[in-house]
Formats: C-alpha cells, structure tokens, sequence
C-alpha cells in the first residue's frame, strides 16, 4: 500500500513528545526524593514504563480507524516475505560486530582486553524494573510507535535520507529527560562526563540511519525494527565495554551509515517511496 495514508506528523510527534514528557519528568521528580524506599522505586519504574508505552498507543490511536492502516501494520509485524538473508543477518549481527570490533580497536590505546568479559548484570535499572527488562521491552514498545506510523509519516514528505536525520534530531530531545531519572542508563551515561552524553546523542543518527535502511529494505518489517534495536542494546550491555570504546564504536558506525548512504544514494535520496 502507499504510505501516503500516514499523513499527520505533526499531531503524532506533538503527542508522542507531550506524552512521555509528562510521565519522565515526574519520574525524574520522584527519583530524587530522599530517602528512597520500595513505594518510591515502583512509583518511579511504573512512571516510566507509562511514558515509554505512550508512543505506541498515541500510533495505534491513530491507526485504528483505518482499516487499510490496520491490515498495514499487522502484515508488517510479523512479515518476513520475501526479505534477503543479507538484511537479516545484518539485522542480527550488525551491532555485535561494531562493539566487538570497537573494543578490539580500543586496545591499541591501551585499553584492557576484560572488556571482552560477559558482564553478568546490566549497568542501570528503573525503579523497580531491572535493566535487562528494559533492554527487551523499550525496544518492542518504541519500534510499535517509530515504526508503525512515526517514521512513514515523515517518509511521506521527505526522501529517507532527511526523515532519519530529522527523526535523529527528535530522538535525542526524545530521550532528555531520562537522563534526570536517578538510575536510568541515560543519567549513568550523563554522569559519565560529556563526551559520553555527547557521543549517546551523536550514535543515534548513524543508528538510525542504518535502521531505517534496514526497515525500508525490508519492506518496512516492523520485525527487523525491533531486533535490530533489541541487539543495539543487549550486545552494548553484554560485555564489560569502556565508554571510549562506545566512541570508538559511534565511529565505526557512522564510517558504515555513510559508506551506505553513498552506495545507495537514490534509495535514500528519491522522494517517493515505492515498495519492493
């Protein structure tokens, strides 16, 4: 079908926005009361996992009165036909060889080969929920909301090359007031020092451009959204990895994302998509 239908962008990123704002910034209210106790930890994870599902409902409020749009995002949930093995296994085991390699590289600066360790636990939680919880459900609950209806809402009025860029640009301001929620990943990353916030922010643009590569080659396979985020966060938080070698890895990725961009220009520069 055209994705013509997905036509109001403005609405579902007003909402999309206004929607986790709300709930994150009372999360991040709530993170830092002290003493903390049990009553405040779930207040703080439940406060969260609202936010993070806002998206998502805002999508499928938007989808609902639309069979077309419904039958739509149902084929591409679990749709797979006629998808190359190439872009699956990228899908897979793209991410898993930007940090390896990323931390092979951090060795010539000195860097400990502990990295290549299993960690053993994740690096942040929320609230009550563990990281390792988050790591599987931001991905399916954000993919549900960028990827049913956020993303084609932009790719019907830009080529793809603009709607990652502008969806970058969204998704780092998106993602601001989790670094004020005690605990979260992105307030241990802020934490860290600014270089680390900085690359955070400066990741997601290649990142997104690769995905959205993925996506569209996929006949826009909600299904590859979502793995491909899952292994961007599990393979991140798999191993004992030093924050330089995250830098060393938003390199490697944006090395990738534009050597892609240049070898598929017309598939990311032509206004109009056309499937298949």
């Amino acid at each position: 079908m055209s994705i013509g239908k997905y036509s109001h962008p403005v609405l579902f990123y007003a909402l999309a926005t206004a929607v986790p704002w709300t709930f994150w910034f009372a999360a991040a209210y709530v993170s830092q009361i002290t003493p903390t106790n049990q009553f405040l930890a779930t207040a703080v994870g439940v406060l969260g996992v609202m936010g993070l599902f806002g998206p998502m409902l805002i999508a499928f409020w938007m989808i609902w009165p639309y069979p077309d749009l419904r039958a739509d995002l149902k084929r591409r949930i679990i749709g797979l036909r006629g998808v190359r093995p190439f872009y699956l296994f990228l899908t897979c085991f793209l991410m898993l060889a930007s940090i390896l390699l990323a931390q092979a590289i951090s060795l010539l600066f000195g860097h400990s080969a502990d990295q290549f360790g299993l960690s053993g636990m994740s690096s942040f939680s929320a609230g009550i929920f563990p990281g390792w919880f988050l790591l599987f459900l931001a991905p399916l609950v954000e993919e549900l909301a960028w990827h049913s209806y956020g993303t084609d809402c932009l790719r019907t009025r830009m080529n793809l090359l603009y709607t990652s860029l502008l969806f970058g640009a969204f998704w780092m301001l998106w993602h601001m007031p989790l670094s004020f929620i005690n605990g979260y990943y992105h307030s241990n990353v802020a934490e860290t020092g600014l270089l680390y916030s900085l690359n955070f922010m400066v990741s997601l643009v290649p990142y997104v451009i690769l995905m959205n590569w993925l996506y569209y080659k996929t006949n826009r396979s909600i299904l590859v959204a979502i793995i491909f985020h899952v292994t961007a966060g599990v393979f991140n938080e798999m191993f004992q990895t030093h924050p330089d070698s995250k830098v060393i890895q938003t390199g490697l990725l944006l090395l990738v994302s534009v050597v892609v961009v240049i070898k598929e220009w017309d598939f990311f520069w032509q206004r109009e998509y056309r499937e298949g």
